[in-house]
């Protein structure tokens, strides 16, 4: 199977935008996407890009995406953090996933960044043995906060 990786272009955000939907309804939260296409090219084409996307195409049809940013720690500097690796269900377990993540780690080395994080639920057993396999190590000692919503916005008026 052919699989072509390359740098995601504007006129491929809907079908990324359909992964992501994909994405949603896997991680049992379908209702929690805010954004759409719009949002994704205004902030991922434009001047300043928020963030970069490779897809993995399959005889011109995209079947993955692995979707970075950059952020900054105070002890390593510049990193990438990898919000999504998302392969369509009818493609997975054909090393697909692999390609995406080599992708990402090459790029990673090509811009020199000294780390590479994303999170992964902790039921999602596929995705833990696959990064652990890539030798990434499990941060069980971390924990996640998220501030969004009403809760966000009540604390900016306080």
């Amino acid at each position: 199977m052919k699989i072509l990786i390359r740098d995601a272009k504007e006129n491929d955000m809907a079908k990324i935008f359909d992964l992501v939907q994909e994405l949603a309804i896997f991680e049992k939260e379908p209702d929690a996407i805010e954004i759409d296409v719009a949002y994704y090219i205004k902030h991922g084409f434009k001047k300043n890009p928020l963030f970069k996307c490779f897809v993995a195409e399959k005889e011109n049809s995209i079947v993955g995406i692995a979707l970075i940013y950059y952020r900054f720690s105070t002890w390593k500097g510049k990193t990438i953090h990898i919000e999504d690796l998302i392969v369509t269900k009818n493609f997975r377990n054909k090393g697909i996933g692999n390609l995406l993540f080599e992708r990402v780690i090459n790029y990673a080395n090509e811009i020199k960044v000294k780390r590479v994080s994303w999170e992964v639920l902790d039921w999602n057993i596929n995705a833990i043995d696959f990064y652990k396999k890539k030798g990434a190590k499990l941060k069980d000692d971390w924990k996640i906060f998220h501030l969004s919503g009403k809760n966000l916005l009540a604390k900016s008026k306080q």
